[in-house]
């Protein structure tokens, strides 16, 4: 037994000399040619191009649009309880939350492989071994019986002991994960507040337009009774009644083209809230009334802080550098401990006496890789790799984060001049469709001058609706690429004096 137990010691201590040595030379390898990147967070001083609504979007300011609740943004009560209804409803928010769960759940599985496992135990068998074995001609000589049984029950635990902090790195990897999914429902928060308002403005803008053309299609019908009536005084031909008809029967074909976008606009707010098709409650008063004014952008390094995608990059960022660390941890010598204590007989009577029956033992593992560094360096790189892409994804979101809000204020300024210059406009064409009208009842003007009068009249006015939709919805935007709308809103109020079903 002696000699045995010298032949072993050569080869336990080649083995530990084989594993100290590739703890000592097994450092990660060189990531020469991709190596780790670190994001350039940095952002300009101030946004670029015109300033925004009213002239002070625009002014570096340390208050950001942003920091409002949808609630204090928008102040119809129609609006704020469908945008509330859709929080609690929409379909796509729901699935994130469930998103949301299972990557809490992840992170709680990460954190449990850093601590010991321990378990419970208990077995019952029966064994018999050959009787020209070494142990079965020990049995027979101690008068053991050839059917010999095995009873045991106890506790085990195992722990690898995280030296070069492998487990603690994913765990905290995987918790970073978790809360970037939260921001990541954060920004589908913002992008569903955001599509709720520009359809809500959508709706208003197809009444108001359909209000307009109702109304212009029962003047253009009087108007046409007129000519008829000069027709039969012969002050004007057939042609001219024709193509006073043609006109009405053009409206009249587009109020439908009309009616069929505000059933469409409504089916997708109905379908944002989480409904089946029905009517949508509006108020005609929030269209009426002029986008909010005084929403400023603050300054762009806000960005980093309000933008839930742009936080969410950066979660991810962190993570991959996690990951990289976890992967290079996988070169070095791993120490795990196993353990165990309980009670073991071959005689089930005598399986609780103690101490004849008690058994326990502990050891520990020193592992290292020799043979599969090969699949360890794929793992390194391509954690390092997904490292790089981590920072050039952030990098990108940060760069489309600040492109959004420079468009957005460009856009509220020149909307804003386009919508003085065709309120104008509007005025103008009014007056001379009341002077075309007088020219033509004292024959100073032809048909023709009253036909493209009105017709000019009547397209102004529903560009002009057009514009002021787009205003309201660049606001909207402009409040969405701040990073605003995830905070929260008011509790919605009871509306009063609206039209259709309740939200």
């Amino acid at each position: 037994m002696s000699e045995h137990r010298r032949g072993l010691r050569p080869l336990l201590v080649g083995a530990l000399a084989a594993i100290l040595s590739a703890g000592v030379t097994g450092c990660a390898p060189s990531l020469e040619g991709n190596e780790p990147k670190e994001a350039n967070k940095t952002t300009p001083a101030r946004f670029g191009g015109g300033a925004a609504a009213d002239g002070e979007a625009g002014t570096p300011t340390a208050t950001s649009a942003a920091q409002k609740t949808w609630g204090e943004l928008f102040t119809s009560p129609e609006l704020r309880a469908l945008i509330a209804a859709a929080l609690a409803n929409n379909r796509e928010l729901n699935v994130q939350l469930q998103e949301i769960i299972v990557a809490r759940n992840e992170a709680s599985a990460r954190r449990g492989e850093v601590l010991p496992r321990v378990g419970a135990g208990a077995r019952a068998g029966v064994e018999k071994v050959g009787e020209r074995t070494s142990q079965g001609a020990s049995d027979a000589a101690t008068g053991l019986p050839k059917n010999l049984g095995d009873f045991s029950f106890g506790l085990n635990a195992s722990w690898e002991v995280d030296v070069w902090k492998k487990l603690r790195s994913a765990a905290k990897a995987a918790g970073l994960r978790y809360l970037a999914t939260v921001e990541a429902r954060n920004f589908m928060v913002t992008q569903v507040v955001a599509e709720i308002a520009r359809s809500y403005y959508e709706l208003l803008a197809l009444d108001a337009q359909i209000d307009i053309l109702t109304r212009n299609v029962a003047l253009q019908t009087r108007a046409l009774e007129v000519v008829k009536l000069e027709k039969l005084a012969a002050r004007v031909t057939e042609l001219a009644v024709q193509r006073f008809e043609a006109e009405v029967l053009k409206n009249e074909s587009r109020l439908y083209d009309l009616e069929q976008e505000r059933v469409q606009t409504e089916n997708r707010i109905n379908f944002l809230v989480g409904r089946y098709p029905r009517p949508v409650r509006r108020s005609a008063a929030a269209f009426a009334m002029p986008p909010p004014e005084g929403l400023r952008a603050g300054l762009p390094s806000q960005l980093l802080e309000n933008r839930p995608d742009v936080r969410a990059a950066e979660l991810e960022l962190e993570a991959s550098k996690l990951d990289v660390k976890a992967a290079k941890a996988a070169f070095y010598p791993a120490l795990s401990i196993d353990a165990g204590a309980g009670y073991r007989s071959f005689n089930a009577a005598h399986l609780l006496t103690t101490p004849e029956s008690l058994a326990y033992g502990v050891a520990g593992n020193l592992t290292a890789p020799l043979l599969n560094r090969a699949a360890i360096t794929a793992q390194y790189r391509s954690a390092n790799a997904r490292q790089i892409q981590a920072v050039l994804r952030y990098e990108m979101t940060l760069l489309q984060a600040f492109t959004d809000v420079t468009n957005q204020l460009a856009r509220l300024e020149n909307l804003r001049e386009s919508y003085a210059r065709q309120s104008r406009q509007v005025a103008t064409l009014g007056q001379a469709v009341e002077v075309s009208g007088i020219l033509f009842q004292s024959a100073r003007a032809d048909y023709m001058e009253v036909l493209l009068t009105r017709r000019d009249s009547l397209e102004a006015e529903m560009d002009l609706v057009e514009t002021k939709r787009r205003r309201l919805q660049a606001v909207v935007d402009l409040y969405q690429a701040l990073g605003g709308g995830w905070r929260g809103g008011a509790e919605p109020d009871a509306a009063s004096g609206a039209r259709g079903a309740p939200p």
